[in-house]
């Protein structure tokens, strides 16, 4: 998560709009953030992500856009 975050907002959204990079990228942020913090939403979150992360890539990459950090977040 902290890579992520620390990349630059154009890196960000490119990262999120390629469709497998940005399951890739979702799986590794979502999962790495709930294994340090935990939670139930966390974790329902992760499961989303793992099945349906293409989509839910291409919305985190609107809301990067609007709003700098990701849907849930």
């Amino acid at each position: 998560m902290t890579w992520f975050n620390k990349q630059s907002r154009l890196v960000q959204i490119i990262l999120l709009i390629i469709p497998v990079v940005n399951w890739v990228v979702e799986i590794l942020v979502r999962w790495s953030t709930w294994l340090q913090k935990g939670g139930v939403v966390r974790l329902v979150i992760c499961i989303v992500v793992t099945v349906f992360g293409i989509v839910v890539g291409w919305i985190d990459a609107i809301w990067c856009l609007l709003f700098k950090h990701l849907f849930l977040q």
